[in-house]
């Protein structure tokens, strides 16, 4: 279950209230939707980027998703393409084959009807790209000043195999699974801050966001060996090796000098004091697979241009249940917790 939290919550005359922390995809997001949603909704299990409906006939993937990215457009895309990738990628993530969405906007009066109408131009490219329709929607207007130009929701449908019901889970991760993340980390959040802060660079940094079902769809049909897959939105790669730790209670360990960054974004997060492995990606996913499909999975990945940089990154172990620890740069080894606070709000 995904948020991202811009009103007040008052739990009594001096309750807690809502941070832009809350909206980061760490610590304080996993402990906002565990108290007050999972609490009042009563869901059980672990948390999946899609809910898998079982019923009478096929499986179905279920995801929703709201944006509030600033600024709208970006280099590389905006909001409306965010809205499309972010929505296709949750549900291709749990094995699924998305099929359906639905978008609803809440637009500022006085918004530019230009604007509005090369966002949705660009939402109907992207879903014509990723093979899925826009089926309905819906549409509402609030005074000026009441929202900041435009807020997408999002949800969408697909089809899921039985044999696929596991990988939303990770329930079939061992010890000796090898992870595999498909290219660069930290593009789409430096592309933001970038378009946020009128900077310049002098190589072009472009966020990553693209729909990447079909480049699952290829990985899927070339082995059985895919135990686990999510994209790495919100909090990074270190905010999912942490929910995986903790979802499958087994340690994992990473290796730095295998990441993939891309030298601008590397410059960047060195000025800032960032680290480009808590930045948000839209266009980047996970994958923890068992270890005699690794030359085949990553053929596969590099022979597609959105896994070209296709890098195995760590391995799943049986010690420090829980943990995710960092081979450093330097030789040395420290743990990475799970983010807490906020890098960069409204990123997606």
């Amino acid at each position: 279950m995904k948020e991202h939290v811009t009103l007040s919550l008052n739990t009594g005359k001096m309750g807690e209230v809502i941070t832009m922390s809350h909206g980061s995809g760490g610590r304080q997001t996993i402990d906002l939707i565990r108290k007050v949603f999972i609490n009042r909704f009563g869901m059980t299990g672990n948390l999946t980027d899609s809910a898998i409906l079982a019923g009478t006939g096929e499986r179905l993937a279920f995801t929703t998703d709201s944006f509030v990215v600033s600024p709208l457009f970006f280099p590389g895309g905006n909001i409306g393409k965010l809205a499309v990738c972010g929505t296709v990628n949750d549900l291709a993530v749990s094995g699924s084959e998305p099929k359906y969405i639905a978008a609803s906007f809440i637009i500022e009066e006085g918004f530019s009807v230009d604007d509005l109408d090369a966002i949705a131009s660009s939402m109907a490219r992207e879903a014509k790209h990723a093979g899925v329709k826009i089926v309905t929607g819906d549409t509402k207007v609030v005074e000026r000043g009441k929202c900041d130009k435009l807020f997408i929701t999002t949800s969408g449908t697909g089809f899921l195999r039985k044999d696929y019901e596991h990988i939303s889970t990770g329930n079939k991760i061992m010890p000796g699974d090898i992870l595999v993340i498909n290219g660069s980390l930290g593009n789409h959040s430096v592309a933001i801050l970038g378009a946020r802060n009128n900077l310049s660079f002098s190589t072009p940094v472009l966020s990553d966001c693209a729909s990447l079902n079909g480049l699952i769809k290829k990985v899927l049909g070339q082995s059985t060996e895919v135990r686990f897959m999510r994209d790495l939105t919100r909090g990074g790669l270190v905010a999912v090796l942490n929910e995986l730790a903790c979802m499958i209670n087994k340690g994992i360990t990473i290796n730095e000098s295998e990441i993939p960054v891309d030298e601008p974004v590397k410059a960047m997060c060195e000025m800032m004091g960032f680290d480009p492995l808590n930045l948000a990606n839209e266009g980047k996913v996970l994958f923890v697979i068992g270890k005699k499909d690794q030359e085949i999975i990553i053929d596969a990945l590099r022979s597609d241009p959105l896994g070209r940089n296709s890098a195995v990154i760590g391995e799943i172990n049986s010690d420090n249940d829980g943990m995710v620890i960092l081979n450093t740069f330097t030789g040395g080894r420290r743990m990475l917790d799970m983010p807490s606070g906020v890098l960069l709000p409204r990123i997606c």
